[in-house]
């Protein structure tokens, strides 16, 4: 959200996953609009996406990482990083977690050719294309990409399919805990027209996250955790900056909804930018399945 320097490892089904034919179908989420990520909304040839989503970064790294090094992460692996975006994870993996290999895939990969990180594989294509197969890997991780993505318990199933003997999946999404008691604030008014436009345009849907674990338990995967982390927005924050940033990009689309109007969505983004903010903002929730050895 996003090239093959070697054959892969093994084929359909390679790793102890079910093989294509049993795929499950598509999930309860699937089939609202038909745009793409990056295409109708946040094209990557804008000058200030690359700083919206380092912005995310420096709030979901940390969670990531830590996750990512309790599980395993280490040298020897080797790593496929979904929706690589500007690579902060897989620049980690590699010079922090020290893992051997790193193939970096996402559809628009500018922000990663520039790095001449050894063990870096940097692949430009698409989850979603029945053709890819990048091989087979200790761990496999995709953050804030199924979300937007049409099929995807079908997705989680190519994944999985795509882990080593004793391998990891780890997939995190987006997650809301909104507050109940004030439905009328322009900021929540303003989150709410999000979701909605998200969904209308390119199909966002996070009410399937919850079902991860039980996908991963179908898929055959052992071990099975989850966590929940939910950053407050504070002022200044790098959280109080993306959401102030995505919600500029998305002005013509959050209006379109009818949810909100100019004037509500001016008074969100002023007060994600007043020194009393002080909401618990939309947050991610992380799953994970290992293949049995």
């Amino acid at each position: 959200m996003t090239d093959p320097a070697g054959l892969p490892d093994g084929g359909a089904g390679a790793g102890g996953g079910p093989r294509e034919d049993t795929a499950p179908s598509s999930g309860p989420g699937d089939g609202a609009g038909g745009g793409r990520y990056g295409r109708e909304l946040f094209p990557p040839g804008d000058p200030h996406e690359s700083e919206r989503i380092d912005a995310a970064a420096l709030v979901y790294d940390p969670v990531t990482t830590r996750r990512l090094s309790e599980l395993g992460a280490g040298p020897g692996m080797r790593c496929l990083e979904v929706g690589a975006g500007t690579g902060t994870v897989a620049r980690w993996l590699l010079e922090e977690a020290g893992v051997a290999e790193v193939v970096a895939l996402d559809r628009d990969t500018h922000a990663l050719t520039a790095w001449e990180l050894p063990g870096l594989r940097v692949l430009t294509a698409d989850v979603t294309d029945e053709g890819l197969d990048p091989g087979r890997f200790d761990l496999v991780h995709a953050r804030f990409v199924l979300m937007h993505l049409p099929g995807r318990r079908r997705l989680v199933h190519r994944l999985a399919g795509l882990l080593r003997p004793g391998g990891v999946l780890v997939l995190g999404d987006a997650v809301e805990l909104p507050d109940t008691l004030d439905r009328s604030s322009a900021y929540r008014r303003t989150m709410d027209a999000m979701w909605a436009a998200l969904w209308a345009t390119i199909g966002t849907d996070i009410t399937e996250v919850p079902a991860y674990p039980r996908y991963l338990r179908e898929e055959g995967l052992r071990d099975i955790g989850a966590e929940v982390v939910c950053p407050p927005l504070v002022p200044g924050g790098p959280a109080a900056h993306f959401w102030s940033d995505t919600w500029r990009r998305m002005r013509p689309e959050l209006e379109a909804t009818g949810l909100v109007d100019a004037r509500v969505v001016d008074e969100a983004l002023a007060y994600l930018e007043s020194p009393v903010l002080a909401e618990v903002g939309p947050g991610m929730a992380m799953v994970w399945g290992r293949r049995a050895s």
